[in-house]
């Protein structure tokens, strides 16, 4: 006969087994779709299932159903990368944005009268996006194009977007993302970067030359709403050596079209 023990250990409840968590179907597509974002270039299906960590099966049908649907697009060497509807999506969503639309308007007016590339960046999480480019006359070779993110510590509008954050807001941001740039002329320490970034808010105009690229500056100005919050910078990109020139002004003309944006948005 079983004793009152064995008795009561089969008749207590089982335990539930430990429920393994699932990674939902929507949240594997935007791994698939921030990691080509993140790298700027096709990859297989096997470097993305090894990029993000998922089973390379599951990969392959996600995969398939997104080329199906034109969320990706299929290269003649078998790589994929951002498929056209997501391009008609960035379309609709850029037309209904009143903040980029003017800011648009003032980059071709702005590139015109200073005859050099002008850009509208933005901020995504810890890093810096140009949002919008126009190049000037003379074609001065810019690195950073459209859809370009950068640490926010190697570039001036990157500085500017969070200089409306409170100091340890600030510190806590630039511990995080704060890297050496390729020329390390950067500032990496995070309690220098918030005093250079407050301060850069408070003066309107955040300059950085020779950090993030050899031989080019960066003129930035912030376009701020009715509370403060920078949520979009206007800036040229030049050669050093142009920083201080006086004809034409650069400085000046960058932050009176960073006014002029606030203003016709009705924020000034």
């Amino acid at each position: 006969m079983p004793s009152a023990a064995t008795k009561a250990a089969a008749d207590a409840p089982m335990a539930e087994p430990k429920r393994r968590s699932r990674t939902s179907g929507i949240d594997r597509i935007l791994q698939i779709l921030d990691f080509l974002q993140a790298i700027e270039k096709p990859a297989t299906a096997y470097e993305i299932a090894h990029g993000i960590g998922a089973p390379l099966s599951t990969i392959y049908t996600i995969v398939e159903d997104l080329v199906g649907k034109n969320l990706l697009l299929r290269q003649k060497d078998g790589s994929l990368w951002l498929g056209p509807r997501l391009y008609y999506y960035g379309l609709t969503y850029s037309r209904r944005l009143d903040l980029l639309g003017v800011a648009n308007a003032e980059m071709h007016e702005l590139s015109q009268k200073s005859g050099e590339t002008v850009q509208i960046c933005g901020r995504d999480n810890d890093m810096m996006v140009v949002l919008a480019m126009e190049e000037g006359r003379d074609h001065f070779q810019v690195t950073s194009r459209v859809g370009t993110r950068t640490p926010l510590n190697w570039t001036a509008s990157g500085r500017l977007l969070v200089g409306h954050l409170a100091q340890n807001e600030q510190v806590d941001i630039f511990t995080r993302c704060a890297k050496n740039s390729p020329t390390g002329r950067a500032e990496i320490d995070p309690v220098t970067l918030s005093q250079k970034a407050a301060q850069a808010l408070a003066n309107r105009l955040s300059i950085q030359a020779g950090e993030s690229d050899f031989s080019v500056a960066c003129i930035a100005s912030p376009i701020c709403n009715p509370q403060g919050e920078c949520l979009a910078t206007i800036s040229i990109v030049v050669p050093d050596i142009k920083v201080n020139q006086s004809e034409p002004d650069l400085v000046g003309l960058v932050k009176e079209s960073a006014k002029r944006i606030e203003s016709r948005l009705g924020w000034a």
